[in-house]
């Protein structure tokens, strides 16, 4: 048929294309995964730990206490994103127990079959679709904000979120990106007669897709980064940590100063930590 090898090369570049934007998303999802996972144990865990250490400590500076108000606030933010994500979870599974969640079947999806990941993709990308940042929502507002996002809008106005179960929990668009070419098979291009036109229809949507996968490949390099950074005073504050209990005395007037260097450097790390806690990756 006339066109018709032009029609099959356009069809396998947009079919490649789709192939690669998925596995892309998915590393970009891991990665957010593993950087949540990072975050949480740091804040939940390690600062926790570092703060009883300080507050044991007499005649400490007055200046720490001031780093560990930031901190706190930090993570009221994150824990804030966190808890309100895995509400939402929870009524939403509540709901599809009752059989009420039938018009909402890909909301299901979402929240309940995997919040750990809305979780880590909020928490990373942080960007609702009005352009607020979640991380200034609370409550109801933040989880909408973050689930809606992840579904494209769909869940801010009722709907369902993403168009499908699947495609969330395959992190196919993990910003809430369309894939064109998902489209353009379901608009049934495919079965059309004229070859140029499904050739050139093909080349615009394999276009489109190579534009978010050279976005995911961006953010990508930018996630990875925030996890080296992280990993580094997490580390940091744990070997300083232990030197501490281990070498120092509990008065901070009787410190060598050697010891304040140690006590100062962890407060270094602490205080960079709260910067990383909620930094966002634009993609």
């Amino acid at each position: 048929m006339f066109n018709g090898a032009m029609k099959e090369e356009a069809i396998t570049a947009l079919k490649a294309a789709q192939a690669k934007h998925e596995s892309e998303a998915k590393v970009v999802g891991d990665a957010s995964a593993r950087l949540f996972d990072l975050r949480r144990t740091s804040s939940e865990q390690i600062i926790t730990q570092v703060e009883g250490y300080i507050n044991t400590l007499a005649n400490r500076p007055k200046e720490f206490d001031k780093t560990f108000s930031e901190y706190r606030a930090e993570f009221k933010t994150f824990h804030e994103i966190i808890a309100a994500i895995e509400e939402e979870a929870r009524k939403v599974n509540s709901r599809a127990g009752t059989g009420a969640a039938a018009g909402v079947a890909t909301g299901v999806g979402v929240a309940a079959l995997a919040p750990s990941a809305a979780m880590a993709i909020a928490t990373t990308f942080g960007t609702a679709s009005t352009g607020t940042a979640i991380s200034t929502l609370s409550g109801v507002a933040a989880t909408n904000a973050a689930l809606a996002w992840l579904g494209g809008g769909a869940l801010a106005t009722g709907g369902g979120g993403m168009a499908a179960g699947e495609a969330f929990l395959a992190l196919a668009g993990p910003v809430g990106w369309a894939i064109g070419g998902t489209a353009l098979v379901a608009a049934g291009l495919f079965a059309r007669s004229r070859n140029r036109t499904i050739a050139e229809d093909a080349a615009v949507e394999t276009k489109k897709i190579q534009t978010h996968i050279a976005a995911l490949s961006a953010a990508k390099v930018e996630i990875n980064r925030l996890f080296s950074l992280t990993e580094r005073h997490v580390d940091g504050v744990t070997v300083l940590l232990a030197q501490l209990q281990e070498r120092a005395p509990g008065d901070y007037l009787v410190f060598g100063t050697v010891q304040k260097e140690w006590l100062g450097a962890l407060i270094n790390h602490v205080h960079s930590l709260s910067e990383l806690l909620n930094k966002k990756v634009q993609a």
